[in-house]
C-alpha cells in the first residue's frame, strides 16, 4: 500500500481551500447583486491600483490573460457602467480604460464582500494562528517570483 505523499496532500489542501475561498467570495457577490463575476471582479481590483487608465494589453499582462479575455471583460463592465473605454491623450489608436462612479462604488461592494469572506473563512483561527497562517502565505508567495504562471484565458 502505498504512503500518502505529503506535498500532494498540502497542494491538495491549497487547492480546495482556493476553491472554498472562490465559492464564498462569489456567494457574497451574488447576495450583494452587483452583476459581477469573479473575473470581473478581479479586473475592477486590478484597475484601481493604476495612476492613471491603462491600455487593454496592459491589464492583461497585469491579470496574466490572453489580451482577448480582457476584452471580453471589459465588454461586459463597459455594458454595466462599471468602466468605460477613453482614447489616448497621445496616441488615437490606443484605447484606455477606466473606472466609473458606478465602478468605484461597486469597488467599494466588493471589497465589503471579500472581507466577510474572508472572515468566514478564518473564524476558525486564533489570532496568533492568523499571523502564522500569514506569514506562511508571504513566504510561498515571494517564493513564486521563479516562476511564472500561464496566463488564463476565461
Amino acid at each position: 500500500m502505498d504512503t500518502p505523499d505529503a506535498d500532494g496532500l498540502l497542494a491538495e489542501q491549497l487547492l480546495r481551500l482556493t476553491r472554498r475561498v472562490h465559492r464564498i467570495q462569489k456567494r457574497q457577490l451574488e447576495k450583494r447583486g452587483l452583476g459581477i463575476t469573479p473575473a470581473q471582479s478581479r479586473l475592477l481590483r486590478t484597475l484601481a491600483h493604476y495612476g492613471s487608465p491603462p491600455r487593454m494589453a496592459d491589464l492583461a499582462e497585469r491579470l496574466e490573460v490572453v489580451p482577448r479575455a480582457v476584452t471580453t471583460l471589459v465588454d461586459g463592465l463597459e455594458a454595466s457602467g462599471k468602466v468605460r473605454r477613453v482614447p489616448d491623450p497621445t496616441n488615437r489608436r490606443v484605447i484606455r480604460i477606466e473606472l466609473t462612479d458606478d465602478g468605484r462604488g461597486a469597488l467599494r461592494e466588493l471589497r465589503a464582500a471579500r472581507r466577510t469572506a474572508a472572515e468566514d473563512i478564518l473564524a476558525p483561527l486564533s489570532d496568533d494562528q492568523r499571523k502564522v497562517l500569514g506569514g506562511l502565505l508571504d513566504t510561498l508567495v515571494d517564493g513564486m517570483g521563479a516562476v511564472e504562471p500561464p496566463k488564463r484565458d476565461y
